[in-house]
């Protein structure tokens, strides 16, 4: 089976990134690693991954190996400095889950938007009593260079396109 609307697809890659300052890219480097004892697995066209990534896995099927680069404006773009907020302190409370440790700079803060979907801010400062939050995704700014292969393809059943996930061993069961 093909990789196309409707299927679920698992992978195994490397992701490395590079970034491009004063005209001079760096060397790219590895930023994540899927194997097969943690394979990525996503229903093709509702990953909310950029549609360039989907794009170059159309067609492939199970055993294809996949190489692509996709340049900042094709992945997650520049960083958008209205996602610089800062916030009081007061909200990330132990009561809500959040120890001291979380909030230092540089660490990632797990947090839910109004519609109770996952996200997350990363702290760039300390200001004692307000934290500078970027809610930037973690990759902007950077080219993202995939290598990997197709380890299954399959069609998604009726539950999980109304879902938007996969299920079942490699996804959410509910």
């Amino acid at each position: 089976m093909k990789i196309e609307n409707q299927t679920v697809v698992g992978l195994t890659y490397e992701l490395k990134v590079s970034k491009v300052e004063d005209e001079i890219e760096s060397v790219p480097f590895s930023v994540e690693v899927r194997d097969e004892e943690d394979p990525f697995y996503f229903i093709f066209r509702q990953s909310g991954l950029p549609e360039k990534f989907e794009e170059y896995l159309t067609g492939k099927q199970e055993g294809d190996s996949f190489e692509f680069v996709l340049k900042v404006e094709e992945a997650y773009g520049e960083a958008d400095d209205e996602l610089l907020i800062n916030l009081p302190k007061s909200q990330f409370t132990k009561e809500r889950g959040f120890e001291d440790s979380m909030l230092q700079e540089g660490e990632f803060l797990p947090l839910m938007d109004e519609n109770g979907y996952p996200m997350q801010a990363k702290v760039l400062k300390d200001f004692g009593d307000t934290l500078l939050l970027d809610f930037n995704h973690p990759l902007v700014g950077f080219d993202l260079h995939f290598e990997g292969k197709v380890l299954e393809v399959r069609e998604a059943t009726p539950e999980e396109m109304d879902h938007g996930h996969v299920h079942g061993e490699h996804g959410e069961d509910h």
